[in-house]
């Protein structure tokens, strides 16, 4: 049998048979982390995608890997079935995982080793239980081939290979631009905040625009009198 017909052969499941996420709140988060950088690089040649199916190993379909979420620069964005490495002659340049009870050890050891192989640039993982990962937010770089613990500047860990700093608050995971500080958000949120500023802002205007008629009315009420 030649070598073509052998490849032809081999197939690469679509499926893992797991689930998308072991919580409501583990699958809304990568859901979001999706959706935001779907969001910033609306338009651009940036391939991001969620909960996908990665194979790094041509003609070996038992090695893969399933990120939560990653992001692949310079690269087609046409939507996808499966991301085989050698098909693509790419790697993601930035993964980011949401680490849960059944996750955790998976995403912190097994997965990193896997990246680090790989020649994965930037890795984030991302608890928002705050149960399973201490610190809850952490990333590492990758450094003469491998992945470093990235040092945190302020509470904040920037991710250089997209631009943006991570940090948490009371809501969770906020992702900034790191030259703007402008919070990176999902285009349904980036579109109710930009309806809500033309609200606030033409409120203002309106106010504005009947305080000068009021000042207005004052000014001929004094005419009016001879003052």
């Amino acid at each position: 049998m030649s070598s073509v017909s052998v490849r032809n052969a081999i197939e690469y499941p679509e499926s893992d048979g797991k689930p998308m996420g072991e919580t409501d709140l583990h699958r809304d988060w990568m859901v979001r982390l999706l959706e935001v950088f779907r969001q910033r690089y609306a338009g651009q040649q940036v391939y991001i995608a969620s909960d996908l199916l990665l194979y790094y190993v041509e003609g070996t379909p038992a090695k893969y890997v399933v990120p939560d979420c990653f992001v692949v620069l310079n690269c087609d964005p046409q939507r996808r079935r499966t991301f085989q490495t050698w098909k693509e002659g790419r790697v993601p340049d930035v993964v980011f995982a949401v680490t849960s009870r059944s996750t955790s050890s998976v995403d912190y050891i097994d997965k990193l080793a896997i990246y680090e192989q790989l020649g994965v640039q930037e890795y984030f993982l991302y608890d928002p239980t705050a149960e399973y990962l201490e610190p809850p937010l952490q990333g590492y770089r990758l450094t003469n081939g491998e992945l470093h613990a990235i040092p945190t500047m302020g509470g904040r860990i920037r991710c250089n290979m997209l631009g943006v700093d991570l940090f948490l608050d009371e809501s969770g995971l906020v992702i900034v631009d790191s030259e703007t500080g402008i919070e990176q958000l999902p285009k349904a949120d980036s579109e109710a905040l930009a309806r809500q500023r033309e609200q606030v802002a033409r409120i203002a205007a309106e106010n504005r625009v009947r305080q000068l008629e009021e000042e207005l009315r004052r000014v001929r009420h004094r005419e009016s009198r001879g003052d």
